[in-house]
């Protein structure tokens, strides 16, 4: 499989920070890549020179084979820091930001009727941009990313400001947009929103990537081998389990196994001991566990290399 992003050892420097340390990632046709991080990671310094907005002091970064500068068109980008004129009429500044993509004038204004319609903002087009609410806003912020049709996508905070109604109509579109074979590079705070979109994810902390791959890899990695276990009512756990750890949470009991204990043999023992189960399943974490662990255990081995100098 091709790779329509390439980002090889970027590194970017704001006078003596480093903001952004030998990143290396790839984002395929077809699929929404995660980019996270705390603030300060160093993710929106990454994102603004892969939009050519700004240059990487070392390392570079390729998309359809181009630098970024070159093929801004086949680039939709909806920034964190919004930018929409406050004074403008709505329709006519979309518009001519479908022109700087290289649209023709009628063809900018019938594609951001159309996206106005679809995100509910058709009887607002004739408004100022001031007149319309923060999520309304958002939406129109979103058509100028999407209405020239780019085959590559960068949607840094695309929740934010949005209602639960409206967070479900973007997901619903990125997902469709997915299916098209466009390729999603996104970037959130919501990342129970990210984990249900994303076919990948990296995590950056310190300028520096510390964990990548598919969700499920990623569960996998950062499972602790925690088992969640209900039991019928009035049922109790039979001692001696081979656990280190049994806590009762909600109805459920959380076991951690003894080193070298497969579930398995915590579910052999239950059936053995004819304990009558309702649930028994193994725990992985959610992307904000993950996120955490990962950013957690890189500040951990940063203080350690610090300590060792």
């Amino acid at each position: 499989m091709n790779a329509v992003v390439e980002v090889r050892n970027l590194v970017k420097r704001y006078g003596k920070l480093t903001a952004v340390n030998r990143v290396s990632f790839d984002a395929y046709e077809g699929e929404v890549f995660a980019l996270l991080g705390p603030n300060g990671a160093g993710k929106t310094s990454t994102i603004r020179v892969l939009m050519g907005i700004l240059f990487p002091d070392e390392g570079e970064v390729r998309v359809f084979g181009g630098e970024p500068q070159q093929i801004r068109e086949k680039m939709g980008y909806l920034p964190e820091e919004r930018g929409l004129y406050r004074d403008a009429y709505l329709l006519e500044q979309l518009e001519y930001f479908g022109i700087l993509k290289g649209m023709r004038p009628s063809d900018a204004r019938d594609s951001a009727m159309a996206w106005l319609e679809r995100f509910g903002l058709g009887k607002w087009a004739g408004k100022k941009v001031h007149e319309l609410s923060h999520g309304m806003q958002q939406k129109a912020q979103l058509v100028a990313a999407f209405m020239h049709d780019p085959p590559v996508l960068v949607l840094d905070e695309p929740f934010q400001g949005l209602d639960p109604v409206n967070i479900q109509l973007v997901k619903e579109l990125v997902a469709d947009l997915r299916s098209q074979g466009k390729t999603i590079l996104l970037s959130s705070h919501q990342l129970v929103h990210v984990e249900a979109l994303a076919d990948r994810v990296a995590l950056i902390a310190g300028g520096q990537i510390v964990a990548r791959g598919t969700m499920d890899e990623l569960r996998r990695r950062y499972a602790r081998g925690e088992i969640a276990v209900r039991l019928s009512e009035g049922a109790s756990l039979p001692e001696g389990l081979p656990v280190r750890s049994a806590q009762n949470r909600n109805g459920t009991w959380y076991l951690l196994p003894d080193p070298g204990t497969a579930p398995g043999d915590v579910l052999r023992r239950l059936v053995d001991g004819n304990i009558p189960l309702e649930k028994f399943e193994i725990v992985y974490p959610s992307l904000e566990e993950i996120f955490l662990r990962a950013v957690e255990s890189s500040e951990a081995q940063t203080a350690s290399a610090g300590e060792g100098r």
